[in-house]
């Protein structure tokens, strides 16, 4: 495809996500009330009208038949009002609905994948016929679609040539925004739907693409017959999207003379009507609204690779070896101004990949809604925390995680039955609560329920069974019991069921959290529930983060793991039933993780607690004491992923997360401080 079909197409694809996305949450929300409003009939018959129109134009055919036929059965529903419809066919609705809804994501998703889209519908699109005639009693769904089609149509003349127009609007729209000619259609059709009486031209903006060029060439005309509907009716276009500027424009009575029916010349050499408005007396106003623009995700990543290279450079020439000695005030000067503004770009590039999480957490009401229905169970989600931002690419991570999560809540958590509930003294609706919430420079998304939770014992005896266990029964813990769900192939469910039973999902959630630098985790209390947790950084590129030294090897510590570093003496050290280190602090005992000895480093390092310096550092539920050598300083890192072939030596099991370029071009090995311990431990 060349460049301008290209953008059109991630414009269609933008747009009509943006409706589904939309439509999903007004359906959900109108399930919720048992009901439509008038306001929910016409926003999805605007959505629907637009979709098929710019569908129309791509010659997506099967997208335009569905949204088209939709359009169709929202029309009648719009005239007849929902009070029509009897409490079945209001669900049958709601059903036929979201089962669009699915119809339409899937030949989007095929859009997408440059897939062909699907030819045959046709049982479909009689589906939905048949629903509207079975509303209408008529058995014809023709009648609907004609009303609609003449509702539509815009018969009146072009501005300026009928003796009511005495007063125009002229707008532009954003430069590049494509599809002006649907964009004026839906503006038209608001216009409309808020009362106002008015010509406009071009006219065949809904069916001739053709009048887009038009339109960006010599605006887009809408006449009023008095000045006062006209300055009301341009506060509504003031606000409507990717509305750039527009003025209005009286019309004069000389204007209206015969003379002025000619053809002139304009100062560019090109010919334009007379009939358009003169600009005289004429205020151009730029729409008053925030503008937003959608950028390609790659471009995104693009910018923050730049910028990540651009750290390490600046670094690398403030921190050079050859300025060791001299005396630079005004170099110095500089490069802290330059510090500065590094730091700016960075927050400004990171912040243009930061979206709320309330997409992917809205998305679970629809698998909470249709896994009602399939279970026949009755449970309320709650979500709090959907404002809360990370970055783009987590966000897109975390979704099938999540959607895992609230299965096993729905599946495994909630009671069978309203009669179990109330029997163990609870609510007979369960509840499911997503939240988020910021902490430092990580998020953490819980899933909790207040089901029936997860009893210990029988997990044990059946990962006991299935040759789950690395060490003897009576060892584990009840943290190290829960972890075992996380495990490949392990499920508790005996029979295979639609959502569970095939032992995958836990262990998706947790190697897809770990991709991205996440820790999960699950804590039950039986009969009470079962809580899931993900601790997620908010962004994969760049940490605060203090560098220290054991032996010749420098390390990265993020600053989010460090509570306090402080010298300690050798008689602060005791030991416990087992001989290991362990340091009081704030009135408790931490155990002291050496990590030369964890890493097999004996050349130049410190061995006597009182030479080197002690990290309190935590990482989820784990506080310890790192004894290091020195700490060099704290710097901002710019994070770069190992090579794959080091996976085949599970070393992020042995506290690495990653790396870094130092400011001299060294390597320095970022640790993840949870999975030291770990190491630390299974070495006891």
């Amino acid at each position: 495809m060349d460049n301008v079909t290209d953008s059109l197409l991630d414009t269609y694809l933008f747009e009509t996500n943006s409706l589904l996305e939309q439509l999903d949450e007004l359906l959900i929300n109108a399930e919720k009330n048992g009901d439509f409003t008038e306001d929910d009939v016409n926003e999805i018959f605007r959505s629907m009208h637009t979709i098929k129109g710019s569908s129309a134009m791509l010659e997506f055919n099967s997208l335009m038949e569905i949204a088209h036929h939709i359009e169709d059965l929202f029309f009648y529903i719009r005239e007849n009002g929902t009070s029509s419809l009897n409490p079945q066919q209001k669900g049958e609705l709601f059903n036929l609905m979201f089962k669009s809804e699915d119809r339409l994501r899937e030949e989007v998703e095929k859009v997408e994948n440059n897939e062909p889209l699907s030819v045959n519908i046709d049982s479909f699109i009689q589906e939905i016929n048949n629903f509207l005639n079975k509303i209408s009693n008529s058995g014809n769904a023709a009648q609907g679609e004609a009303k609609a089609a003449e509702e539509l149509k815009n018969t009146d003349t072009p501005p300026f040539t009928s003796p009511e127009a005495a007063y125009c609007i002229r707008l532009f729209f954003d430069e590049g925004c494509g599809m002006e000619n649907l964009r004026a259609f839906m503006l038209v059709t608001a216009l409309k739907e808020n009362g106002y009486t008015f010509t406009y031209s071009p006219q065949d903006i809904e069916t001739d693409s053709g009048t887009s060029q038009s339109i960006i060439n010599d605006g887009f005309f809408i006449g009023f017959s008095s000045k006062e509907e006209a300055e009301k009716a341009s506060l509504l276009i003031a606000g409507s999207n990717n509305v750039h500027s527009y003025e209005l424009i009286e019309k004069h009575e000389e204007e209206a003379s015969p003379g002025s029916s000619a053809v002139q010349q304009n100062e560019a050499g090109t010919q334009k009507q007379a009939d358009t408005p003169s600009p005289k007396n004429a205020a151009v106003h730029t729409a008053g609204k925030q503008n937003l623009i959608s950028v390609n995700l790659a471009k995104l990543d693009s910018l923050m690779a730049l910028v990540g290279e651009i750290v390490i450079t600046e670094s690398m020439v403030t921190s050079s070896p050859d300025l060791k000695g001299l005396k630079l005030d005004n170099f110095m000067k500089s490069a802290r101004q330059l510090r500065k503004l590094t730091d700016d770009l960075q927050d400004i590039s990171m912040s243009l990949r930061m979206v709320p999480v309330s997409g992917v957490f809205q998305k679970m009401n629809r698998i909470v809604r249709d896994m009602k229905k399939t279970l026949d169970k009755d449970v309320r989600l709650t979500l709090i925390g959907e404002d809360t931002e990370l970055d783009k690419s987590i966000v897109d991570s975390i979704s099938d995680p999540i959607m895992h999560i609230v299965r096993n809540s729905m599946d495994h958590g909630i009671e069978a039955t309203r009669e179990e509930r109330i029997a163990a003294g609870k609510n007979p609706q369960g509840e499911i609560i997503l939240s988020a919430v910021h902490t430092g420079n990580e998020i953490i998304i819980s899933v909790k329920d207040d089901g029936q939770g997860v009893n210990p014992q029988k997990v044990l005896e059946k990962a006991q069974r299935n040759n789950f266990l690395s060490k003897p029964a009576e060892e584990y813990t009840k943290k190290e019991i829960l972890s075992l769900l996380m495990e490949p192939g392990f499920s508790t469910n005996n029979e295979v069921t639609e959502y569970s039973g095939r032992g995958v999902g836990m262990d998706v959630v947790k190697k897809n959290i770990e991709a991205i630098g996440g820790v999960v985790s699950i804590s039950s209390e039986e009969g009470e529930g079962t809580c899931t947790t993900l601790k997620i950084p908010l962004t994969l590129a760049i940490v605060d983060g203090m560098e220290i030294s054991v032996g010749n090897s420098v390390y990265t510590v993020p600053i989010s793991n460090i509570r306090q570093s402080f010298k300690a003496s050798r008689d602060s050290i005791i030991f416990d039933d087992s001989g290991h280190e362990i340091i009081r602090c704030m009135d408790e005992f931490y155990p002291v993780v050496r990590l030369h000895d964890l890493y097999g480093i004996y050349d130049n390092v410190c061995t006597e607690i009182d030479d080197g310096i002690l990290m309190w550092v935590e990482a989820n539920d784990i506080s310890y004491c790192l004894f290091v050598d020195q700490l060099l300083g704290e710097q901002q890192v710019v994070v770069k992923p190992l090579p794959g072939y080091l996976n085949n030596f599970s070393i992020k099991n042995y506290g690495v997360s990653g790396c870094t370029i130092l400011g001299d071009g060294n390597i320095s090995i970022i640790l993840d401080i949870a999975s030291i311990y770990s190491a630390v431990k299974n070495t006891y």
